[in-house]
């Protein structure tokens, strides 16, 4: 097992010289040992060492990628039967040479993060190999070796997990128990179960090339189960990751669903308001204007019986076209008539007092159908939300504007940021939904992150999409879809309070 860390600049300084530190230490434990050894006993050094080291290379060049730059290898059988066949410190040589990281190659890790991975894999080599040739030799009955084998499995395992989980700990600041539960693959006794066994077919390669009639062909022979060895690990991390997934999608579709139950209460206020406000108001003048003129017939003043009559049409008129207003906003968009931009400006300058947060709107005039705008409200809405309760931001930035691939939606804040990859706590789930909404129009969500950098969050919404969503909107409307707004003023503390509360 062999990671990555946080490179280029993600990690503050006292972790990278802690963590250098501590990797430097098991580099030169590692190679120190090695040299003292293979000087008490140079006749360790065999010939058939460089074949060990090249089928131990070509393994590890297929690992099973893992949590945090973590990498599962199931070179494990053949270093275990290399500890078992060699003298330690030759055992330890090949696993040093041999545990080469293909992310070498891609220079995806530095020099002394390559060394640290190859030492401690020596290490944990080294160690079971000294205590198993001190009590035995691999040549005696399999009753006999087999205990002893697990028993050395258990003590690579355990040396190779302290000494990575350590450094993940180190380089990202999380606890050094959630690390170590992190690397485990499935449950417990299935994670011992899939080690005991690879442990069991080291020891049979160990058996087989020390037996005479089998030797070095033992190696390709054993090759075929590693193979299905790393398909099981793909297979049990594919469906851990899918049953979490699951889990997190049916907590998000309920919250959805209470959402948007919220939000349809929140449509009929909008419309109980606009109808007290606007249309109730019309109608009232309008029964005073009957009534008046009522009175001036009864008075005979035809005159102004006649004037009655035409404020009364007009009234109805504007009645007419407010109801039609009305429909076509409901069909249209729950933004209103303003647009996007001034449904965020609205939104965030209320928000925004008495919070002691800025937010800046910069919402270019682009051509969105509603479905894609109310979308777009939605996650600026959600992601000014947790910016406001959770990052302790002064200011947030709120961006739309067109590109290349359609239309990207960019909420920033200066907050303390966080870890994204340690996951959201329980029973929060915005980035999830935030991420579900994208996802409904082939959105591309992503989120980027760090301990006391602010979070940003981009969302890009295709122009195929967007394209297609605006042709049939345009087909029912019998007209092409107009621009949102043109963008509003960022809006303060100070700005006025509106209340904006789409569908």
């Amino acid at each position: 097992m062999a990671y990555r860390g946080a490179e280029g600049g993600s990690l503050v300084r006292d972790k990278k010289f802690v963590l250098a530190a501590f990797e430097a230490v098991i580099v030169s434990v590692a190679l120190t040992a090695i040299a003292l050894l293979l000087l008490s006993d140079p006749g360790s050094l065999r010939a058939d060492l460089p074949i060990w080291i090249a089928v131990v290379a070509g393994v590890e060049l297929l690992p099973v990628p893992f949590w945090r730059g973590l990498q599962i290898s199931v070179g494990f059988p053949i270093l275990l039967a290399a500890g078992l066949v060699f003298h330690p410190a030759a055992a330890a040589l090949i696993a040093l040479i041999g545990s080469c990281d293909p992310r070498e190659f891609r220079r995806e890790v530095s020099p002394l993060r390559a060394l640290f991975n190859r030492s401690q894999i020596a290490i944990a080599v080294l160690v079971p190999s000294a205590a198993f040739h001190a009590l035995m030799s691999v040549s005696q009955p399999w009753g006999i070796v087999l205990p002893a084998a697990i028993t050395a499995a258990c003590v690579y395992y355990i040396l190779n997990v302290a000494l990575v989980s350590c450094a993940v700990s180190i380089a990202y600041g999380v606890p050094y128990q959630e690390a170590l539960r992190k690397i485990r693959i499935g449950g417990v006794a299935e994670f011992v179960v899939n080690y005991i066994g690879l442990g069991f077919v080291g020891t049979a390669l160990a058996k087989l090339y020390v037996d005479p009639y089998i030797g070095v062909w033992a190696l390709p022979a054993i090759l075929a189960p590693l193979a299905f060895a790393r398909q099981m690990f793909f297979r049990s991390r594919a469906l851990e990751e899918a049953h979490s997934e699951l889990k997190v999608r049916e907590k998000v579709l309920q919250a959805l669903s209470d959402r948007m139950a919220e939000e349809r209460q929140d449509e009929r206020a909008q419309i109980a308001a606009y109808l007290h406000d606007d249309l109730a108001q019309l109608l009232f003048r309008m029964s005073l204007q009957v009534d008046l003129a009522r009175r001036h017939l009864k008075g005979g003043d035809g005159q102004a019986a006649e004037n009655d009559l035409k404020a009364i049409r007009e009234t109805k008129n504007r009645t007419s076209e407010l109801v039609r207003a009305l429909i076509r906003d409901l069909h249209r968009s729950p933004l209103g008539r303003a647009g996007l931009a001034e449904a965020l400006a609205s939104f965030t300058g209320d928000i925004a007092k008495g919070a002691g947060i800025r937010f800046h709107t910069d919402v270019a005039p682009v051509v969105l159908p509603p479905a894609i705008q109310l979308i777009a409200y939605h996650i600026a809405r959600e992601a000014a939300m947790n910016s406001l309760k959770h990052s302790g931001a002064d200011n947030v930035w709120i961006s739309l504007h067109p590109n290349d691939e359609g239309a990207e939606l960019t909420i920033r804040d200066d907050g303390a940021g966080f870890d994204p990859e340690a996951g959201p706590p329980e029973g929060h789930f915005g980035l999830a939904m935030m991420r579900e909404r994208a996802q409904v129009f082939g959105g591309a969500f992503q989120l980027e992150s760090e301990r006391g950098e602010g979070t940003t969050i981009r969302v890009q919404f295709p122009t195929a999409w967007i394209q297609s969503d605006s042709a049939n909107d345009g087909d029912s409307e019998g007209k092409a879809i107009q621009p949102v707004a043109e963008p509003a003023p960022a809006r303060t503390s100070k700005g006025s309070k509106r209340e904006v509360v789409p569908a």
